[in-house]
């Protein structure tokens, strides 16, 4: 029974997952935008008479919501409340013969690269003039920036080119042009994503082109940070570091994940790495790179860790003092290479080890945080929340890294503004300072 009157032409995107899927929104959103559709991102009011859910498919309890959030919508097109619902993303990309099956209410399910089957569904044009175009979902003055597809890593546990396909870069001239058109809408701060950051011109250039890419995106006005997310140890490009330690506009910020902390689970996980070199290529970036804030993922339970090998890590985590850092449980995802394994770990054992990390981690995090007490900080400023304007440093990503608060009450700042801020106290995760 249809309780309120749909936007005929109104589309409500809603993203599932990390930061690759949300820039896929992004584009969507333009492309759908251009052709005269009202267009938002996970609209409060229940007015679209079309929702396009964009999915993820990584691992279990990413599944979990992304099918969840199918069925909610799909209830809510049964009552009336949506006259079409599409899907796309990894999830669909992955699992879409089994959807269409079990979920027949929704009316298309796309992959992760068919957005022009998409647009012709909605009787919209690909306008490939608009290639690069996005509408920001983020803060106008930040934004994640996509400069490559899909992985050629042969890692064991990882289902992303199973939906993702093979390694494509973008070439650097469109990247550029990319960021000037960011610059032009305010943008400051670029976050450089990819499945692989470090793989970036292997396949274009026939070479490792990341550091060359840096230093053109520095030279677009209007860009001040430029971020480094996702990049991968084996192979790491040491010219990068050249970049970040010579380039003001680089943050001192890489985002490295590591997986494990023992040479068989990273041999099991077929990272291509062993501890010892992934403990020396850590003392490099810190030797070049002095205060440079590491930012790091692990994997709890792959098969075959045993309670030595945890241990292990634990002690690696504790000694390597890592200024972020999280933890997945491992999941069993079907076709990929740790399928074949026995899948071993209990999951109450796979939470623990988890939770015993993170607790390590917390206390890291403090002892690193009361260090920076006393100190002045850049501090570029991204909300309002009750009294406190709070903003990030350069060593600090959104939304998953460590914030910085000032008391409205103590000075005023504009959000998207850079601003010098004295830190008088540190918690775990939060700094808390004075404007200067």
């Amino acid at each position: 029974m249809k309780t309120k009157t749909l936007k005929k032409n109104k589309v409500n995107v809603v993203t599932l997952g990390c930061s690759k899927n949300l820039f896929d929104s992004e584009v969507l959103m333009a492309q759908l935008k251009a052709n005269k559709f009202e267009v938002e991102h996970e609209s409060m009011v229940d007015d679209s008479s079309i929702v396009i859910i964009n999915t993820c498919g990584f691992i279990d309890n990413a599944k979990q919501e992304s099918i969840d959030t199918i069925l909610r919508y799909a209830d809510a097109k049964k009552e009336g409340q949506v006259d079409k619902l599409y899907v796309t993303g990894c999830l669909s990309e992955r699992y879409k013969d089994d959807l269409e099956t079990e979920i027949p209410e929704v009316d298309a399910y796309f992959g992760t690269r068919e957005l022009p089957r998409l647009l012709k569904t909605l009787k919209a044009d690909y306008k490939h003039e608009l290639v690069g175009e996005r509408l920001l979902t983020t803060p106008s003055h930040y934004a994640y920036f996509k400069i490559a597809e899909g992985c050629d890593r042969p890692c064991a546990f990882c289902a992303i080119p199973l939906m993702r396909g093979k390694h494509v870069s973008t070439p650097i001239e469109d990247l550029v042009k990319h960021a000037e058109a960011l610059a032009a809408q305010g943008v400051k701060e670029l976050m450089l994503i990819a499945q692989d950051l470090t793989y970036y011109g292997l396949d274009i250039y026939k070479k490792r082109n990341l550091a060359e890419l840096i230093e053109r995106l520095s030279e677009v006005d209007g860009i001040e940070w430029i971020r480094l997310h996702y990049a991968f140890p084996a192979g790491f490009p040491r010219d990068v570091l050249d970049v970040m330690k010579n380039n003001p506009k680089v943050c001192n910020y890489l985002d490295m994940p590591l997986q494990h902390g023992t040479t068989k689970m990273l041999q099991a996980m077929r990272r291509g790495i062993t501890r010892e070199k992934t403990d020396a290529l850590i003392q490099e970036i810190r030797e070049k790179i002095p205060g440079v804030a590491i930012r790091t993922t692990l994997i709890a339970g792959f098969p075959g860790e045993t309670e030595e090998d945890f241990q292990e890590m634990y002690d690696w985590v504790e000694q390597s003092r890592f200024d972020r850092l999280g933890i997945f449980t491992y999941s069993h995802e079907e076709n990929t290479h740790a399928y074949s394994y026995e899948d071993d770990v209990p999951d109450q054992v796979k939470r623990e080890r988890a939770d015993a990390i993170m607790e390590l981690q917390s206390g890291i995090s403090y002892e690193l945080n009361q260090e920076k007490i006393g100190k002045t900080l850049r501090v570029l400023f991204d909300r309002v929340e009750g009294d406190y304007f709070i903003g990030r440093t350069e060593f600090d990503s959104p939304e998953v890294d460590n914030e910085v608060l000032v008391k409205k009450a103590d000075g005023y700042v504009r959000i998207g503004d850079f601003a010098e801020v004295k830190i008088t106290h540190a918690e775990h995760y939060e700094l808390f300072g004075v404007l200067v």
